[in-house]
């Protein structure tokens, strides 16, 4: 199935004079990654052809790649690829669907189906994975460059924990081996990835202090308007403490749930074993079975959630 619709992507990208790629709002490593590593693929490899990066702002992942300055005019006739973005509310510029042709390259569950072609790999650790994948079989026709061998490593670095999440499988092991090969400065990569600010720090120690630990190894961390103020971080920088429950032995599943300034709360879901992503579908959200993200109005829906949670936990 997969190999086909590789083949099918290939020749919409030959068939296009003018490529644009998008992925979601609030970028991380992987849509940076596999949308920046897919330009980068395409570039090289048909020259003649236009390819820009659609989307918002890249926070303080801005070493990784930027975005291009795209035209109105640009999508007239323009083949539309749309990277690492489950759901069409949470693809980054809203011009995304005024293209002539669209596909969907993603390895989240298909809950929203969308585009003219769609390569959806659950099995995949990341969608910069499968656009190394795509590379790497087309190798004839396409180039893996430095840079985008660079991008696609910081992808699957980050949607993997740095190896360590279930999704992380020998196929993912053999292309990064192979992205490898390029002089991507793998090290380097891996500080940036894992550098943090002195207040990020203390906030993590606020985390390990703070959470609440239900006896069914149910974990909770709110993250008040008012605690964000207190440490002086943003919402996207709480996504670097997302992962610190995992350490302590008597969380089995958590969440983070963060205070927006409009009011709501955004719920970032995690497991080490009990499927969330149920919970989270019927709360905005979705996303991986044990990796979701969710949004409640109120600490009354934060609560429904944990409550959600208790119950995955204690039948399993």
């Amino acid at each position: 199935m997969a190999i086909n619709l590789y083949d099918q992507i290939l020749e919409a990208i030959k068939e296009s004079k003018t490529i644009i790629v998008h992925r979601h709002k609030n970028p991380d490593p992987d849509a940076l990654g596999s949308q920046g590593g897919l330009v980068e693929i395409i570039k090289t490899s048909f020259p003649t052809k236009k390819v820009l990066k659609a989307g918002g702002p890249v926070g303080d992942l801005n070493y990784l790649t930027d975005m291009d300055d795209v035209s109105d005019e640009d999508y007239k006739e323009a083949l539309v690829i749309v990277t690492d973005t489950a759901n069409t509310p949470r693809i980054s510029d809203e011009r995304y669907n005024q293209g002539k042709f669209l596909i969907k390259i993603d390895h989240h569950p298909n809950d929203d189906v969308y585009g003219d072609i769609v390569l959806v790999d659950t099995k995949a650790s990341s969608s910069s994975e499968i656009i190394a994948d795509f590379c790497f079989y087309h190798k004839e026709v396409l180039d893996m460059t430095d840079n985008a061998a660079r991008l696609l490593y910081a992808g699957i670095v980050g949607d993997t924990g740095r190896f360590l999440y279930p999704a992380t499988t020998p196929k993912t092991m053999r292309i990064v081996a192979d992205l490898m090969e390029h002089p991507i400065k793998s090290d380097e990569i891996n500080r940036k990835m894992t550098a943090m600010s002195r207040k990020v720090a203390q906030l993590s120690g606020y985390v390990l202090q703070n959470i609440e630990i239900h006896p069914s190894g149910v974990g909770k961390v709110l993250l008040t308007k008012s605690i964000l103020d207190q440490f002086d971080v943003s919402d996207a920088e709480t996504s670097a403490v997302v992962s610190l429950p995992s350490a302590l032995e008597e969380v089995v599943l958590w969440g983070i749930f963060v205070e927006q300034p409009e009011g709501h709360f955004r719920c970032r879901l995690r497991s080490k074993g009990p499927v969330i992503n149920e919970v989270a579908k019927q709360h905005h959200g979705g996303g991986h079975p044990l990796a979701s993200g969710a949004n409640a109005k109120d600490l009354n829906e934060v609560e429904q959630i944990i409550h959600q949670l208790i119950q995955v936990a204690e039948q399993n």
